[in-house]
């Protein structure tokens, strides 16, 4: 099919008829429009290869982390550091260990939510605990999810909130202590910075 955009001369057809005038704007509609699909096609499939090699959608953090220790002792050393954050004061010389709320707590899965002190986003925090070994070693599988509907990005936020537990209770000095991230399950994790977050 031959297409017939452009088949006016412009210098040649000064003295265009109402009719070729209209057509004239209709194929230069057409382009623009063609033009503007193949765009918007070319920026769609940019965007998903970008999306797709930086992350999830939603601001986010999922880790896995091994212990040589009970899932008991890993619990209750979780809890008993929630607990000692639920206050304001780990965050007086800045960062943001602190504001955290126990909300639900068993051997097998530990539920709290986190509050950012000076923005006030909550985060919903979960951890998963399955014994193996003959359940002298635990494996934990977290996750920390902002409850902002629009949050894409959070400078590692859902990383630290998680981490900052681990660490504060002692755990990442656990024998066998082992951790199982990429910046693909936690938004920004590699500039992740603990000491502000």
């Amino acid at each position: 099919m031959q297409s017939n955009y452009l088949k006016y001369d412009f210098e040649a057809n000064d003295d265009l008829d109402e009719h070729q005038t209209e057509q004239l704007w209709i194929d230069i509609t057409e382009i623009i429009m063609h033009f503007t699909r193949c765009f918007l096609l070319a920026m769609l499939a940019l965007g998903s290869l970008t999306v797709s090699s930086s992350g999830p959608l939603h601001a986010q953090c999922k880790v896995e982390w091994y212990f040589g220790l009970s899932c008991r002792h890993v619990c209750e050393a979780l809890v008993t550091q929630i607990k000692k954050w639920r206050t304001m004061e780990g965050c007086n010389l800045g960062g943001e260990k602190c504001l955290y709320k126990l909300q639900s707590a068993s051997v097998h899965f530990i539920a709290a939510k986190h509050m950012a002190p000076w923005k006030k986003h909550v985060e919903d925090i979960n951890f998963r605990l399955t014994p193996y070994q003959f359940f002298t070693h635990c494996h934990v599988s977290a996750m920390s999810v902002s409850e902002t509907w629009f949050a894409v990005t959070d400078h590692g936020t859902n990383y630290c909130n998680l981490y900052n537990l681990i660490e504060g209770s002692g755990l990442t000095e656990a024998p066998g202590y082992k951790e199982i991230t990429s910046e693909f399950l936690c938004t920004q994790r590699s500039s992740a910075n603990c000491t502000v977050y």
